[in-house]
Order: C-alpha cells, then sequence, then structure tokens
C-alpha cells in the first residue's frame, strides 16, 4: 500500500475537497484526506495525505503557514474576499506609512473573529450555510498568532505582504480588520499559500501533473525529527502498546525503528514510559 503525502499547488476556482476526489479516484486511493483547507479563489501549497498518512495529519494540521497575500482597500464584501457581494465602499484617505504601520500592528497574540462565510461548525452545521440563509450567528473569538509581515508592497488600493501565522487564522479576516482600522473597508483579494510546517510550494506539482512518484513517504516527512531503535523484544512490545522503559529524558516526538531498522511509528517518553503516538 502507498503512504505518503502529495504536494500539490492547487489552481484557483477549485475546491480543497474537489482535489481530494480528483486524486482519489484518479490512482484508485483507499483514504485521500487535505491537511488545511484552501478556498476556491486560494492558490498554492495544498498538502494531501494518502491512506495511512491521513492518521499523521494531525501533526501537521497544527503547523504554522506563510501565505502571500494581496488585499484590496475601499471595499468590503460579505465573504470578506473577492467572491463575495460588496457590502461597502470609502474612499481611501490614508497614507502609505498609515497603512504600513496599521497592517504590523497585527504581529503578535490576539483573538480573531472568524469570517461569516467559514467552515467552522455551530451546532454542527457550518457557519456559511447560516450566513448563506441570512441568519447570524454570535461567532466566537479564537486566538491566534501572527509571526511576521515581511516584503510589504502598497499601491493604492492594493496592500501586499508575505505572512507567517498559527493554526486557525483566517487570513480573510486579517483582511477585514485591516479594512476595519483604516476605516475605509477592505477585503482579500489574493491569496497564496506558500509553505506550511518544512513543505514549500516551489516542491509542489500542478494537479493536472501530480503522478506517485513524486509521494513524500511518512520516514521522509518527519526527518526532522529525532529517532530510536529498540530492540526485537522491545519492538514487539511497543507496537502491542506496552510502554518501554528508557534512559534517556527526552519529551519531543521521535521516530521510532525497530531491529531490522524498519520505520515502525513515530513515538513519545511519557511518565509511563516510551509510547506511540501513531503507529506506521
Amino acid at each position: 500500500m502507498i503512504n505518503g503525502f502529495l504536494l500539490i499547488n492547487k489552481d484557483p476556482g477549485i475546491t480543497s475537497s474537489r482535489v481530494v476526489q480528483i486524486i482519489k479516484k484518479k490512482f484508485s486511493l483507499e483514504k485521500v484526506g487535505h491537511l488545511g483547507t484552501l478556498d476556491p479563489m486560494a492558490t498554492g501549497l495544498l498538502i494531501i495525505a494518502v491512506n495511512r498518512a491521513t492518521k499523521f495529519a494531525s501533526l501537521l494540521l497544527q503547523s504554522e503557514k506563510s501565505y502571500r497575500v494581496e488585499v484590496s482597500l475601499g471595499t468590503q464584501t460579505d465573504t470578506d474576499d473577492a467572491e463575495g457581494e460588496v457590502i461597502s465602499s470609502k474612499d481611501i484617505n490614508i497614507s502609505e506609512s498609515e497603512a504600513e504601520e496599521t497592517l504590523l500592528s497585527f504581529l503578535g497574540e490576539s483573538d480573531q473573529l472568524p469570517p461569516n462565510y467559514s467552515a467552522l461548525k455551530h451546532k454542527g452545521k457550518p457557519m456559511y450555510k447560516y450566513a448563506r440563509d441570512g441568519i447570524k450567528v454570535e461567532k466566537t473569538a479564537r486566538q491566534i498568532s501572527i509571526k511576521s509581515i515581511q516584503n510589504i508592497k502598497i499601491e493604492f488600493p492594493k496592500v501586499s505582504f508575505d505572512i507567517k501565522c498559527s493554526k486557525g487564522t483566517y487570513i480573510r479576516s486579517i483582511a477585514r480588520d485591516l479594512g476595519y482600522k483604516l476605516g475605509c473597508g477592505a477585503h482579500l483579494s489574493k491569496l497564496i499559500r506558500t509553505s506550511q510546517e518544512k513543505f514549500v510550494l516551489s516542491d509542489a506539482c500542478l494537479l493536472d501533473d501530480i503522478n506517485l512518484e513524486k509521494i513524500i513517504s511518512l520516514e521522509n516527512a518527519f526527518k526532522d525529527l529525532d529517532f530510536i531503535k529498540l530492540s526485537e523484544s522491545e519492538g514487539k512490545a511497543f507496537l502491542h502498546g506496552r510502554p518501554i522503559d528508557t534512559n534517556f529524558d527526552h519529551t519531543n516526538l521521535l521516530r521510532v525503528y525497530d531491529a531490522a531498522n524498519q520505520f515502525i511509528a513515530i513515538g513519545k517518553n511519557t511518565s509511563k514510559g516510551f509510547k506511540h503516538e501513531y503507529l506506521v
């Protein structure tokens, strides 16, 4: 069975779930999933997990992401991006320095309200369905962290920049809130995901060009982790879920190899001993 990750350079106009369906059908795969939704208008890096790699998805879903962003000032839309209906238009009466200073105020930790049109669920139903029906849902702010904002380019009404952010950050909300702070409204007009965890857009392929020879194995996907090798008896106990006594003080995740040097799991030292977190 083929297991691992594929890096797709997603085109605009296609949903992330549609990319999953196409890959699953094209290669007759049992299990396929994506590691972080890109809206249809967005492009760039979409990580696809194949078969057993789907069980490792949570490791990468928690990771930081980087984007190239374009925000259009002066117009606000109901979806906070270019696919929505314009709900207000205002003149832009600010300087470039004011726009840059306001943009940089997003650096660090803050509480962010998700867009009205998002896949977040309320009572088991995605919020975008409530929004389409004209139902207002009281949203809960979520803590996010903006690690960096660089390569800022301002040519009104466009403001472009590179951003690195934590899991759960909505770039559409950054655009919306930037327009609010500047008093002119704004929406996200272009978004390219350039990296996620250790994976970068330059290594990705267009959907039409993808093939299974390009798959990144589970072992190579986590080669940045340290590793531990178990004896034959330790390996058997470990695979059955029994904790292994070790003589190291290590709380990070480790790649685990058996006596035959086969990559078998990612494990972690716990108060009860060394145990597997994810089995290959």
